[in-house]
């Protein structure tokens, strides 16, 4: 009886102690057992900060020289010299890049 006392004892130690190993590489290994409350990459990205802008200041000034009404404007907000809001709306290019809104 003390034999089987013994055996039982020692499968359960030996049943619980893989049961702790099989969480624990599960967790190196990059597995969540409740993604529910797991944040995701979307959730993680969402408050990052603004991409920077793909225009930069390089010394184009006229609406000519712009490709879109995004870096126009780009232009306009951030460069200094540039001839592209005759009207003085805050709108560049608007014959030509952008609608006038």
């Amino acid at each position: 009886m003390k034999n089987l006392f013994v055996i039982i004892v020692v499968f359960a130690l030996g049943w619980y102690g893989f049961t702790k190993y099989q969480s624990y590489s599960s967790l190196l290994a990059g597995d969540v057992a409740d993604t529910s409350t797991a944040p995701t990459v979307d959730t993680l990205t969402r408050h990052e900060a603004p991409v920077a802008p793909v225009f930069s200041c390089d010394g184009r000034t006229r609406c000519p020289q712009m490709h879109s009404c995004e870096e126009a404007t780009y232009f306009l907000k951030n460069c200094p010299g540039v001839e592209m809001d005759g009207d003085g709306d805050g709108v560049p290019c608007e014959s030509q890049w952008c609608d006038g809104g």
